[in-house]
């Protein structure tokens, strides 16, 4: 029986298949300091929680719209006004089951076969297959570490093609932490401002925010962008709520109508306890935000310093999200000559993993997740800095 040649198309996540190998190791009883997760380590603040086992006794426990009910909708809105001085309908807002859900549906509903998408490196893991399962081909735009991953408009310019349909933004980034600046958002949406194209901004990280910075929508530099502009966020990452499956999609009537036909079809509404938890994180969690974003940079900071003593290595200070990319292909020699190849031989010898940076189009970087207490950031550290250092004696 011959199966979909869709999946010929793409490949095994590289973040899942190194964090099976890492919890195989940990179920056999190994010391495994895990680099690799991309969720924060703190539990679902109290008041979500509670606001949830309140749904479940109101009996909130069957079937919602397929995008989702209307007050979750409208807090949504709220929200988007209130932080980023943005202005949307409830009719222009989705709700689906995780931030990567929405981009999915995202795809699916704009992009026909060979529309190109342009993704800059280093992105996430899953935008090029996300993009492919929709028949689309992803164009890489290469972004460099010196310039601190911030686009560049002839670069971009270089790979803009009358076939290009979107252009994907992700500020903070995973995996860098890079944060888009004022004048590179500018630039874009004055480069954009003129072409018919899809803009997406994937802005899951935008409240783990370091260094007193801002953060800031394309929408807020350029207004006229707003009919070609899709805002995917969630509330996974700053209200500690991975498992929750909750992400939303603001944008256009005619794509959020065509992204609800495609998840009438597929997910039908998200979880009902969950989007009634969401709202009481939208709502009524800033101190938590706070506590934990303060938390997070103390930890950026420690993880900064401790790779920034190895001369070796070439490293930018995160401005956001909780993940830091070093540059350690100065490690590489006869064996190892990937970051792939390295993640495996830190993971075994060493007992520390990591995410290779070929997954985030970046080879010769590796990302580690700082989501973890002080005291296994200093220990694990120790360990990665001592396996590199054996690959050079």
């Amino acid at each position: 029986m011959k199966l979909s040649e869709k999946l010929e198309r793409i490949a095994p996540s590289m973040t899942i298949a190194l964090f099976e190998k890492a919890n195989n190791m940990i179920r056999a009883g190994k010391d495994v300091i895990d680099f690799g997760v991309g969720e924060p380590d703190f539990d679902t603040p109290h008041n979500i929680k509670e606001a949830a086992i309140k749904a479940i006794k109101d009996g909130h426990t069957k079937y919602t719209p397929a995008h989702g009910i209307i007050e979750l909708r409208q807090a949504i809105c709220k929200k988007i006004h209130r932080e980023n001085k943005l202005d949307y309908t409830p009719d222009e807002v989705i709700v689906s089951c995780g931030a990567k859900h929405s981009l999915y549906n995202a795809f699916q509903a704009i992009l026909n076969k060979n529309d190109e998408v342009i993704i800059p490196t280093p992105y996430w893991v899953s935008y090029p297959d996300m993009v492919k399962l929709a028949d689309g081909f992803p164009r890489l735009l290469e972004t460099k570490m010196e310039d601190n991953f911030q686009i560049n408009i002839d670069n971009l310019k270089k790979v803009f093609t009358k076939n290009t349909k979107a252009i994907v933004l992700n500020s903070p980034s995973n995996p860098s932490g890079a944060l888009y600046t004022e004048e590179t958002l500018k630039e874009l949406a004055a480069f954009l401002v003129d072409k018919e194209i899809v803009i997406i901004t994937d802005d899951i990280y935008e409240h783990i925010i370091f260094d007193n910075k801002k953060f800031i929508n394309i929408l807020n530099t350029e207004p006229k962008l707003k009919d070609r502009t899709l805002i995917i966020n969630g509330v996974s990452k700053a209200y500690a709520m991975t498992g929750w499956r909750i992400g939303y999609t603001l944008g256009s009537q005619k794509i959020i109508k065509n992204m609800s036909k495609i998840q009438g079809q597929s997910t039908s509404g998200p979880n009902s306890i969950a989007q009634w938890a969401s709202i009481e994180a939208l709502n009524n969690t800033d101190d938590s935000v706070r506590k934990m974003c303060e938390v997070f940079e103390r930890r950026r900071n420690l993880i900064y310093k401790l790779l920034k003593g190895n001369q070796k290595l070439k490293v930018n200070k995160p401005e956001g999200a909780f993940y830091i990319f070093p540059d350690v292909s100065a490690f590489f020699n006869e064996e190892i000559k990937t970051s792939l190849t390295l993640s495996e031989y830190l993971l075994e010898s060493n007992h520390v993993s990591v995410v290779p940076g070929e997954g985030f189009g970046a080879p010769g970087k590796i990302r580690l997740s700082y989501a973890m207490s002080d005291e296994m950031i200093k220990k694990g550290i120790e360990r990665l800095l001592s396996g590199l250092e054996k690959l050079n004696k």
